[in-house]
């Protein structure tokens, strides 16, 4: 049944296909935007379709940025011979977080799934292959504690050990199933910290 004119509709159509927005976010997010003055409303929209046309992949870590390099992989002050391997970039933000990792990253975009046919292909694999060249003392692994986050970890194990690199893992107290941006910040620390060597 529709309640509200077709525009209005249309908006809560559109904004519970965002993920994490049921129909009841929906309608009150536009019910908001409906209250909100017309000029920030005309702000808002601008931001999205500016970020849209900007925003890219980093060169380097494959994170999202509107430069050419984020600021994390144009940072001289970070580690760059230490690379956290990550499945998105909401990981990243998260470890970025606890402001304690020095290292630079590496973002995947996924993780090996067989099951939803996703191989060592479909993610940003190779691209850490090519990141090896230079000098890298460590690869910190740092994908979901899941089935699929496991396999995608011990892959990259089994392609960077032979190249004479410490692969270490992060540790648990990131619960197996959970995902990391969901995760607060000391439990990420400690995982972080008790780091085993795979």
């Amino acid at each position: 049944m529709n309640l509200y004119s077709g525009y209005m509709n249309k908006l809560i159509d559109e904004l519970s296909a965002l993920p994490g927005i049921g129909s009841k976010s929906a309608q009150r997010l536009a019910f908001h935007l409906m209250n909100m003055p017309k000029d920030r409303v005309m702000r808002l929209a601008d931001t999205i379709v500016q970020a849209k046309e900007h925003v890219r992949y980093c060169k380097t870590c494959f994170t999202l940025t509107d430069q050419e390099q984020c600021p994390i992989c144009s940072n001289e002050k970070r580690n760059h011979e230490v690379i956290m391997v990550v499945e998105n970039t909401r990981d990243l933000a998260a470890y970025e977080k606890t402001g304690k990792y020095e290292g630079v990253y590496h973002v995947l975009h996924g993780a090996i799934s067989p099951m939803l046919g996703i191989g060592p292909n479909d993610i940003k694999l190779k691209e850490l292959l090519v990141r090896m060249e230079a000098e890298v003392e460590e690869v910190i692994v740092a994908t979901n504690s899941s089935l699929e986050g496991e396999t995608t970890a011990m892959y990259i194990s089994k392609l960077i050990k032979p190249l004479g690199v410490k692969v270490s893992r992060i540790a648990s107290g990131v619960p197996v199933g959970g995902d990391l941006e969901y995760i607060d910040e000391i439990t990420l620390l400690r995982a972080l910290e008790g780091r085993i060597e795979i």
